[in-house]
């Protein structure tokens, strides 16, 4: 792999470690220019022209579904719809799917490491349902063991709801045992893949998901464009999650028919642009292979993490086993906050999230308030994680007096 850092023009403005990009990646110039070029030279809106410009735009937004589906393993066209994020998949399925398909007495089966996107509609819905929200917890490893899936998903679940990798441990979760259960017992399985799908291949009819949803801004597309990919029976089956714009077919005073899917659940005008751009950012990913970018990036975590073991001071939230994480590293100065840690690495030009990462319950469940979180891209090298490791080390230098005397 040729060095993709050129391929960013943050970098060729900014003296940046980015090491923040579980919350959102750069963007390569490909992208970029995708984007702006559509704005430049085809703008405008899908569906709605009979004349060439609308045409070739909205033949353009067609072909980013269909880059979309074999970039997920050859998954039907008509099973691609497009969002503004993952968060507006996962309501648009918990709203829709969910609160249509729940009774009293059913359940709603989540992981404790779920983002708050995929946790906080799930209580909405079964306290309007009646139904119960179950939570599998992970073990000492950060893992969900096979007997608390098994224990946790019974003849009384009807959805399962998890993330293919965790964004706070970076813990890789078995979805193929998660599916193979679910379906065991009748349930639908909702896979969160928003941190999966930049560092690995996926596979959806390997995984066997039946809903999967992730972010473009997570895998160097533009913000504001997600992805919601289902088995298009199911999707068939849902209703209308927001109304308006091409998803109808026709409106008459007291009724309305909308279009098939998957336009029927894109109401409105949609971010073409950030589609458009989306397209570039899988071709990009295509054309570095994922054998190359999980190499890159795992010798860029293994790195890391010998750096930051080598440091007594630090604790590690990771699993042990090598195979079972990818590209997140959540971790902590004893006795310093995540806040003041992050601050002072911001100082050495370093960038890392510090917090909760939008997982409250399972942060409380590991017993911390916050962590820092170092999170790896196709375009970090070993001098971002020197800068990590240097800026770690002046932090607790700035503190290691106080903290002795406490």
């Amino acid at each position: 792999m040729t060095n993709p850092r050129r391929d960013f023009p943050i970098f060729d403005n900014t003296d940046i470690a980015y090491l923040d990009s579980a919350a959102t990646t750069q963007k390569p110039r490909c992208v970029i220019d995708a984007e702006r070029s559509f704005y430049e030279r085809g703008n405008a809106n899908i569906y709605r022209g009979a004349y060439a410009l609308s045409i070739e735009a909205t033949e353009a937004y067609g072909a980013v579904r269909k880059k979309v589906a074999d970039f997920l393993g050859g998954v039907p066209e008509d099973g691609v719809v497009f969002s503004k994020n993952a968060s507006e998949s996962l309501n648009l399925l918990a709203y829709s799917y969910g609160l249509y398909s729940l009774s009293e007495g059913d359940e709603v089966v989540i992981s404790i490491a779920e983002h708050h996107s995929n946790l906080v509609p799930w209580q909405y819905v079964t306290k309007k349902t009646g139904s119960r929200l179950v939570y599998m917890y992970t073990d000492e490893s950060y893992e969900l063991t096979p007997d608390e899936i098994n224990k946790k998903i019974t003849e009384r679940t009807k959805i399962v709801a998890v993330t293919h990798v965790s964004n706070v441990t970076g813990t890789i979760n078995d979805i193929k045992a998660i599916a193979k259960r679910a379906h065991e017992v009748g349930a639908v399985l909702i896979v969160d893949g928003t941190q999966s799908v930049p560092h690995m291949r996926v596979d959806l009819k390997e995984l066997d998901a039946d809903f999967f949803v992730f972010s473009g801004h997570k895998i160097y597309a533009p913000l504001g464009v997600g992805v919601l990919v289902g088995k298009p029976e199911l999707l068939e089956a849902i209703p209308p999650f927001l109304m308006g714009g091409e998803m109808i077919e026709y409106v008459y005073e007291d009724r309305a028919t909308f279009a098939p899917i998957p336009m029927r659940l894109e109401a409105g005008t949609q971010n073409v642009g950030g589609v458009i751009g989306l397209g570039a950012a899988l071709d990009y990913v295509s054309e570095i292979g994922f054998e190359a970018i999980e190499t890159h990036e795992g010798k860029l975590y293994d790195y890391a993490l010998k750096r930051l073991s080598a440091l007594p001071y630090v604790t590690i939230y990771a699993p042990p086993d090598r195979e079972k994480r990818t590209s997140v590293i959540s971790f902590n100065i004893n006795g310093v906050h995540p806040h003041d840690v992050a601050s002072i690495l911001d100082g050495c030009g370093v960038c890392v999230r510090a917090g909760n990462h939008c997982a409250q319950p399972f942060m409380r469940y590991l017993g911390v308030d916050s962590t820092c979180r170092a999170s790896l891209g196709i375009y970090n090298n070993e001098d971002d994680i020197n800068r990590l490791a240097a800026g770690v080390e002046k932090a607790y230098g700035l503190f290691e007096k106080y903290l002795t005397r406490s």
